[in-house]
This record gives structure tokens, C-alpha cells and sequence, in this order.
């Protein structure tokens, strides 16, 4: 399962969806998204776990309907340790699961806010910090995009960039963040490695997990050394 690697198709096309069907995940599904779970959890020393079934943790409580969703019956626990700080990995791995979960159709949702942690319908463990969700099933529609920045926005020297930044650039920017607001950027160091960093804000750590993650599918097969 670790070889997955998402097209570009797959990528630009994955919007977050808030509203779900009451159709069941197969089980084939659930088992191949296990499986991607244990192998995230092992790369990442992390304690990630998908529920199935349950509206509990959604239900119609008010933060439920202030986010808009609808039959979140199925959702993926973002947990992990919290020291060290977990959460650029658990932003990885967790758009891994995200663009995996595109890939067989289904559409989901990033959630930090609108869900009761006490019902989540599953024993995280005493060391374990649940920090955000996300919810997933057949989307009753495809989501929509969001206006992304330009380039230079989050990279100002982008055009003197060698072709394989320019793609990781160009797919960091495909990336969804906390309230759209993409607060991270990237430089090129002079020891060829990569330098991401963020301004403060909202779940912004865990959004540069993610933007790592599309900037390294983007500059592939150039392998990104992390500075």
C-alpha cells in the first residue's frame, strides 16, 4: 500500500465534500484503507484510525450543521502522541489518506472544529491527543474549488526555480488548508535542500504536512531533502 501515488488528475480534482449518501463503504475499501492506516501509522509513529458507521460523532449537534454535514457517519481519528509534535506528520499522512480515499471514489473533508471528540465512537488511549478528523463517504456531490494563490505568493523567486520546485510549488498550491488561507511557503537553500515555513494561524502545522506532501508529489522524481 505504500506505493500509492496519486495522478494529477486525482489531486486537482479532490474537493473537500461535507455532505455524504447513505451508501456503505465496501468492504474491500475498508480493508485496503486499514491496511494504508497501519503503514501511515508505522512511517509516521502515529496512532491514526478510521470508524465506520458511526454519526455520533457528527450527529446534529450545532457544530455539525454550522459545518454543513451531513450522513459524516465515516471519519479517519487524526491522533498521535503529542511530544514529539505530531503534526506536519499527522498533515502527511493524513492527505495521503485523503487523496487515496479520491482515488476510490470517495469524497472527504478535512475537520478540525465541528464534531464531539467524546463521540467519536473509539478509545484513542491514554497517550494519545485526537487533533483534528476526517470524514469521508460517496459524496451526494463533488465539492467545488477554492481560489488558490499565485506562485510567486508562496515562493517570490518561483520563475529563477528549477522545473522540479515550479511543480512542487504548483502542486503545494492544490493543497487544502485550514479556512483556505495557505499560509505556508517554500525556498530553496543553497545546499539544494527545501525550507518550508508558515506564518501563525489556525491548524497551520498540520497544513504544512500536507503541503509538504503534495510539493513532494509535484517535484517527483526528484527526491526532496527536507531542510
Amino acid at each position: 500500500m505504500n506505493d500509492f501515488t496519486p495522478s494529477y488528475d486525482i489531486i486537482k480534482n479532490r474537493h473537500s465534500v461535507r455532505a455524504f449518501t447513505t451508501e456503505p463503504i465496501s468492504q474491500e475499501v475498508r480493508r485496503q484503507l486499514d491496511a494504508l492506516i497501519v503503514d501511515c501509522n508505522n512511517a509516521g509513529q502515529l496512532s491514526i484510525s478510521a470508524v465506520f458507521d458511526s454519526p455520533n460523532a457528527f450527529g446534529k449537534s450545532k457544530l455539525a450543521s454550522y459545518g454543513k454535514f451531513s450522513n459524516a457517519d465515516n471519519y479517519i481519528c487524526m491522533a498521535a502522541a503529542d511530544n514529539p509534535d505530531p503534526r506536519i506528520a499527522l498533515g502527511y499522512y493524513g492527505e495521503k489518506l485523503v487523496l487515496w480515499l479520491q482515488s476510490q471514489g470517495l469524497g472527504s473533508c478535512w475537520v478540525g472544529l465541528t464534531f464531539s471528540k467524546k463521540n467519536i465512537g473509539i478509545d484513542l488511549g491514554p497517550d494519545n491527543k485526537l487533533y483534528c478528523l476526517i470524514a469521508f463517504g460517496h459524496p451526494a456531490f463533488t465539492g467545488s474549488g477554492h481560489k488558490i494563490k499565485a506562485p510567486t505568493d508562496i515562493c517570490p523567486e518561483y520563475e529563477q526555480m528549477p522545473d522540479w520546485f515550479k511543480r512542487g510549488v504548483d502542486y503545494a498550491l492544490l493543497a487544502p488548508t485550514a479556512l483556505n488561507q495557505q499560509k505556508f511557503k517554500f525556498s530553496l537553500l543553497p545546499d539544494g535542500s527545501v525550507k518550508e515555513s508558515t506564518s501563525m494561524g489556525f491548524y497551520t502545522k498540520i497544513d504544512m504536512g500536507i503541503a509538504r506532501y503534495h510539493f513532494e508529489l509535484g517535484a517527483a522524481p526528484h527526491v526532496v531533502k527536507w531542510a
